[in-house]
């Protein structure tokens, strides 16, 4: 028997759910062992055309079409063209959990690139590729990664280059903004003592602010909230303004009423958004946008994504990190499954195979294989409405089971889609 191993970190595979129907696609997320001892896959599901409506099919040959055009691809037959959709798939953010006994062997599945020849997927065994989501709840696909926008409405126009010996006439303050200057007047130690005046004057100000001291109860938490970038910019930009003079500066950061208060991202969000953070976080991955619109459409992407990336730099990160290597410590890192060997009950003269069809090798008088026509193989197989007594070769089922159509185009193929057999 040979025996196939399976990792849990992103393997694409076959899975049998029906004798009759193509086979599954999915990527494995993880395998555990359930309570009976077997082992059950968590998987991402991917969906085919097949899978999909009418409308959505035809929303795939627009995008497929511009693909095409865009990337100028070499012509194809259309054959080629046929057989190229059983290559498509549609990932999708939906999870299921199937008995690994069911896998079937390993395909490779690929996001769609603008440098790849089409072609090199009809001459790749068990190859894929996909370019849209699939959003089975509200029935939408959608391009898995940003267009990238190119134009004036989106880059900056870069004039020509100047001529030597020609001068710049262009306003530099209309360009950028100075916010500081190197060459200024003061030595280093002096900025550094500057910076512990502003941090010092911060941790001042969060124990006179409220809703500060209730999120930094100790004095310890608000030095080191006032220790983070937002007071050393604030520091900075003070004496930029001030023209680097220490005393102007300084009566700057304390100005009547008060001394001034700088928050960034970590202290502006309270602990019920930090935590809905993390629980989006956990279902979507780095995909803010999503975070934002499903968890948090009250802040600005760009406060999602500043959190984000200070959020990483907490105790609470690093704990939740090595929280979850333990799990994947506990987690099964692979899985044997010898090569499936049963018969197909679709397999004609097999144990258990349907009845009214003739020897193996032989064929039902006036009946040929439904995609490539031949009327000579080494074993068939039953396929579609039983009452059409339509067969496959063995070179045509396989094909059939793993890209979920026919070789060759027939109304058949069509009809039967919507049906219980396919």
């Amino acid at each position: 028997t040979v025996i196939n191993m399976y990792k849990h970190v992103d393997y694409y595979v076959y899975f049998e759910n029906s004798s009759s129907n193509p086979y599954l696609i999915r990527r494995i997320e993880e395998l555990n062992k359930t309570a009976n001892g077997n082992v059950e896959a968590k998987v991402v599901c991917l969906f085919r055309r097949r899978d999909i409506s009418t409308n959505l099919n035809t929303l795939a040959d627009s995008n497929a079409r511009d693909f095409e055009e865009e990337s100028k691809q070499p012509s194809m037959s259309e054959q080629q063209k046929h057989q190229l959709k059983h290559r498509e798939l549609f990932l999708s953010r939906q999870f299921e959990s199937l008995p690994a006994t069911h896998i079937r062997g390993k395909c490779n599945v690929t996001l769609l690139n603008e440098t790849d020849a089409l072609t090199i997927y009809l001459e790749r065994e068990d190859c894929f590729f996909y370019s849209l989501v699939f959003d089975p709840m509200q029935k939408t696909l959608l391009a898995d990664q940003g267009e990238i926008r190119v134009g004036s409405k989106y880059q900056a126009e870069i004039p020509d280059k100047l001529a030597e010996g020609d001068s710049d006439n262009r306003v530099q303050e209309k360009l950028e903004t100075k916010v500081w200057d190197p060459n200024n007047q003061l030595k280093d130690p002096q900025i550094d003592q500057f910076l512990v005046v502003a941090r010092a004057v911060g941790t001042f100000a969060r124990a006179l602010d409220c809703s500060s001291s209730i999120r930094q109860p100790s004095l310890h938490m608000s030095a080191a909230a006032a220790s983070r970038d937002i007071t050393l910019f604030h520091a900075m930009d003070t004496l930029q303004k001030n023209g680097y003079d220490l005393a102007k500066a300084m009566s700057t950061l304390v100005p009547q009423g008060g001394p001034v208060l700088c928050r960034d991202e970590m202290e502006e969000w309270s602990a019920s958004e930090a935590m809905l953070f993390e629980e989006a976080l956990e279902k979507y991955g780095k995909d803010f946008n999503d975070i934002r619109q499903d968890f948090l459409p009250w802040k600005s992407l760009a406060s999602v994504v500043q959190f984000y990336y200070m959020w990483k730099t907490t105790d609470r990160y690093i704990q939740q990190k090595r929280l979850k290597a333990a799990e994947a410590d506990s987690k099964l890192k692979q899985v044997y499954i010898p090569t499936y060997t049963k018969p197909n009950p679709n397999q004609i003269n097999a144990p258990g195979s349907k009845p009214g069809m003739n020897g193996a090798t032989g064929y039902q008088k006036g009946l040929s294989c439904e995609s490539c026509h031949t009327a000579q193989s080494q074993q068939w197989y039953a396929w579609g409405p039983p009452n059409m007594q339509c067969r496959l070769c063995a070179s045509c089922w396989i094909y059939w089971k793993k890209y979920g159509g026919l070789k060759t185009p027939t109304q058949l193929e069509g009809a039967t889609r919507a049906g219980s057999v396919c």
